[in-house]
Parts: structure tokens; C-alpha cells; sequence
């Protein structure tokens, strides 16, 4: 695992934050099609007609697939470099590190101007700590 001075955290943000947003962007791309898609608020206009699987499957057609997918390619891509996605909606990004030799996280929300705080490992994003103490 490759861990993370704050100044080498701070270095990758210009990479990452397009990475990020566009992650930000696609799930909130997700989020909108989940709820027009959602038959609860459809029924008052139509009724409700079963949905037929594609020609010779027994199973649904996925739904928003592709959508998913570039998602989770996002993700994979974000942790590649090796940090860690806590939070897609808050856009919570982690980063291995240590202090006083033990474990912990350096974390960054998107909009942040640099990477300010940290948590240990079983804490989250309401324990951190701001690095200079």
C-alpha cells in the first residue's frame, strides 16, 4: 500500500479532482434516471405494463448498465492511484498514511483547496483532525 506525506496528497489533487467531479457528475446522472424510472411516481399517468427481457433471455435487461459502469471504472481509476473513495455524494477521498507510526487517513472533501485534515483507520470523515495540530 502506498502511503502519503501530506504534501504528496496535495500533489495529486490537480489529477484528481476531474476524476472526481466527473464521478460526482455521473452519479448524480444515476440518481435522476433511478428516480424518472421509479414506477411509484409514474403510476397516476399510466398503468404499470410488464416489462419484456430482451429476445431470448430469461432475465430483465440491466438497468442503466453503462452508467454503473463508467462509475465504477471512475472509482477504480480515483483508487489506482492509490487513494481511497469513502463518499461519492460528499466526494470523501482518502489517503493511507501514518503519524507517530501508526496508521491513519489523510482525507479531503472535493471543493477543499488542499488536503487540511485526518482520521485514523476506523474513524471517518466527523473524527477528523486538522494535520497541524
Amino acid at each position: 500500500m502506498k502511503l502519503f506525506s501530506p504534501e504528496r496528497a496535495n500533489a495529486l489533487l490537480p489529477k484528481l479532482s476531474p476524476l472526481l467531479d466527473e464521478l460526482l457528475a455521473k452519479r448524480s446522472q444515476l440518481a435522476i434516471k433511478l428516480l424518472e424510472s421509479d414506477p411509484a411516481l409514474h403510476r397516476a399517468e399510466q398503468p404499470r405494463m410488464p416489462r419484456l427481457a430482451g429476445v431470448r433471455s430469461p432475465f430483465p435487461p440491466p438497468r442503466f448498465g453503462e452508467l454503473k459502469l463508467e462509475i465504477h471504472r471512475l472509482i477504480h481509476r480515483i483508487e489506482s492511484l492509490g487513494c481511497v473513495v469513502k463518499d461519492i455524494d460528499l466526494g470523501l477521498i482518502d489517503f493511507p498514511s501514518s503519524r507517530d507510526g501508526e496508521p491513519i487517513y489523510l482525507c479531503w472533501k472535493a471543493g477543499e483547496a488542499v488536503v487540511a485534515h485526518w482520521h485514523g483507520p476506523d474513524e471517518g470523515f466527523a473524527a477528523r483532525r486538522p494535520i497541524v495540530d
